[in-house]
C-alpha cells in the first residue's frame, strides 16, 4: 500500500511540476494535502483522476490547451484549471412526433424514431458544449440536449417537404416510401457532417390523420368495402346468369344440332324415297312403254285382224249375196214356207203368232190355253 502511495505521490508531483512550468510561478503546497487513512485510501485535494469508458470520448483542456483526448482513456488532472468534455459515442434514440400538412391540406401526425451516434466527437464538441461538472457528474449546460432536437428539426423539415407532395390517402398508406426518401436526404445533408453525427436508422411508425379525418376515411373505406361486397354479389349473380345463359345456349345449340340432324336424316330419307320413286317411275315408265308398245302391236294386230275379218266378211257377204241373189225375186211368204219345212216347233208357233198379229183385226176372240203357254215357256 505504501508503494502504491509513493507512485501516486510521484504522479502528483509531476502534475505540480507541469503546473509550475506552465504558470512560471510558485505553487504553495498549503492548498494541496495528501492524507493516508488507516484503510490506505488516498485523499487528494485539487488533483483528480478521470477514467472514461470506450463509449465516452474525453477532451481535456487545461489553461486553454488540449492535454488529453480519446475514448476509454484515464489521466490525472488539476481541477481548478481544467475543463473536461465528455462526448458520448454510443448510439442514441431520438423519438419524435409532429404534425404536417398533406398536398390536399389535411393535417397528419408523423410518429417515428431516429437512431444516431457521434462519430466525430471533436466536431460535435466544437458545436455543442459537453463540459462536465465533476462534482455533480452532469453537463454544465443544456447543449447536449440540443443535439437530438437539431436532428429532429432536420427530420421534420424533410418529412414536411415529402408529405406536402402526397395526398392524404397516399401519405397514410406509404410511410415506408416516405421513410426511404427522407433517410436518403438525411444521410446526404451537410448538417450531419457539421455536427459530426451519422444516422444509423430512421423509423416512421405511423402517419395518422386527425380523428375527424380518420372517421371520415373509415366511413369512406367502409362504404367502399360495402360497395365492393355489393359488386361482388352482383358479379356473382351476373356470373350465375351468364352461366345459366351459357347452359341455355348449349341446350338450344344441342336442340338445333338435333333438329339439323333430324332434318338431314329426313332429307336423306326424302332423297332416298325420291330415288326409289324415280327408279319406280322409271320402271313404271318402262312398263308403260312396254305396254304401249304391246298395245300398239296389239292394235296393229287388231287392225290386221279387222282388215282380215272385213275382207273375210266381204268375201262371205259376197258369197251370201251371190247365194241369196236368186232368192230376192221370190215372195216373202214363199220364203217363209220354205223355211218351215225343216223348222222347229217353236219357230212354227212364232210364225203362227206373227200371222195372228198381222190379222188381228179380223179375229174376234182368241183363246190360248195355259198348257200351250207353259209349253212355249219351257221351250218344248
Amino acid at each position: 500500500m505504501k508503494h502504491l502511495t509513493n507512485i501516486i505521490l510521484q504522479d502528483i508531483l509531476s502534475v505540480i511540476k507541469t503546473q509550475i512550468n506552465n504558470t512560471n510561478s510558485y505553487i504553495f503546497l498549503t492548498t494541496l494535502s495528501v492524507f493516508i487513512t488507516q484503510k490506505g485510501d488516498v485523499i487528494m485535494f485539487g488533483i483528480k483522476y478521470l477514467k472514461t469508458t470506450p463509449t465516452q470520448y474525453a477532451i481535456h483542456y487545461q489553461n486553454g490547451k488540449l492535454r488529453h483526448k480519446g475514448a476509454g482513456i484515464a489521466f490525472f488532472y488539476y481541477q481548478p484549471r481544467s475543463t473536461i468534455s465528455i462526448v458520448p459515442l454510443s448510439s442514441a434514440d431520438a423519438p419524435f412526433i409532429f404534425e404536417v400538412t398533406t398536398q390536399d391540406y389535411q393535417s397528419v401526425s408523423v410518429q417515428g424514431q431516429l437512431t444516431y451516434r457521434i462519430h466525430e466527437p471533436e466536431k460535435t464538441a466544437q458545436v455543442f458544449d459537453f463540459s462536465m461538472d465533476e462534482s455533480s457528474k452532469h453537463y454544465v449546460t443544456e447543449d447536449p440536449d440540443k443535439l437530438p432536437q437539431r436532428l429532429i428539426n432536420l427530420i421534420q423539415v424533410l418529412v414536411r417537404s415529402e408529405i406536402q407532395k402526397l395526398p392524404l390517402q397516399t401519405a397514410i398508406q406509404t410511410p415506408e416510401d416516405v421513410r426511404q426518401r427522407v433517410l436518403k436526404h438525411v444521410i446526404t445533408d451537410p448538417l450531419l457532417e457539421l455536427l459530426g453525427v451519422e444516422v444509423l436508422t430512421l423509423l416512421i411508425m405511423a402517419i395518422k390523420p386527425t380523428p375527424e379525418t380518420a372517421r371520415a376515411l373509415e366511413a369512406e373505406a367502409r362504404e367502399k368495402i360495402l360497395k365492393q361486397a355489393d359488386e361482388a354479389i352482383y358479379d356473382r349473380r351476373n356470373a350465375a346468369v351468364a352461366q345459366e345463359r351459357r347452359i341455355k345456349e348449349n341446350e338450344l345449340n344441342t336442340e338445333l344440332a338435333i333438329v339439323a340432324k333430324n332434318r338431314q336424316i329426313r332429307e336423306a330419307k326424302v332423297e332416298s324415297d325420291l330415288a326409289i320413286e324415280q327408279r319406280r317411275q322409271a320402271i313404271q315408265e318402262m312398263k308403260l312403254a312396254g305396254q304401249v308398245k304391246l298395245e300398239q302391236e296389239r292394235k296393229a294386230l287388231i287392225d290386221a285382224r279387222a282388215t282380215n275379218a272385213r275382207a273375210e266378211a266381204d268375201i262371205e257377204a259376197y258369197a251370201i249375196e251371190s247365194s241369196l241373189k236368186p232368192l230376192q225375186a221370190l215372195d216373202d211368204k214363199i220364203i217363209q214356207l220354205l223355211s218351215m219345212q225343216s223348222a222347229e216347233p217353236r219357230k212354227m208357233l212364232t210364225l203362227a203368232f206373227q200371222r195372228l198379229a198381222e190379222n188381228a183385226e179380223k179375229i174376234g176372240t182368241l183363246n190360248i190355253s195355259p198348257e200351250l203357254l207353259e209349253s212355249l215357256m219351257q221351250g218344248k
